[in-house]
């Protein structure tokens, strides 16, 4: 019996949609993760980028658990001495609800050369509606 690898050219990527409203931020996060990274498919291999696509709309109206939205922090750091910035979740849910969900998804990614091919496939818009209808993605599951 052979160990099987996939191929970067052997891959067929599909488009997912999750609408967001209403979910809770970490299981969202790791369903998202799972996708991205291709591990729902049975060719999955793990140094290949065997993924989906995966657009997340509604972003501003997922949920945080518990006191997570005063309590959870986001920092910011311009390299500078007295450079670091931290805000709560509350105010960067207002200024820039994207963020909150691709943080949640990137931390659950491996950290290697291969994160930021999988984190170019998450697209993550704050309304209801994206540009993605031509490629015509189907609800995940």
């Amino acid at each position: 019996m052979r160990t099987y690898s996939a191929k970067p050219g052997e891959i067929s990527r599909d488009w997912f949609v999750v609408d967001a409203a209403g979910l809770t931020l970490g299981r969202l996060a790791t369903r998202i993760a799972t996708v991205l990274r291709g591990k729902h498919k049975p060719q999955f291999t793990p140094h290949v980028d065997t993924g989906d696509f995966v657009i997340v709309i509604n972003a501003g109206k997922v949920e945080l658990s518990g006191s997570k939205l005063d309590q959870k922090r986001y920092y910011n750091y311009s390299g500078y001495p007295g450079g670091l910035k931290s805000v709560t979740a509350r105010v960067l849910r207002e200024e820039n609800p994207e963020r909150i969900l691709r943080d949640a998804v990137k931390g659950m990614l491996p950290k290697n050369r291969l994160s930021s091919e999988l984190i170019n496939k998450l697209k993550v818009y704050e309304g209801g509606d994206h540009p993605h209808a031509a490629q015509q993605p189907a609800p995940l599951p």
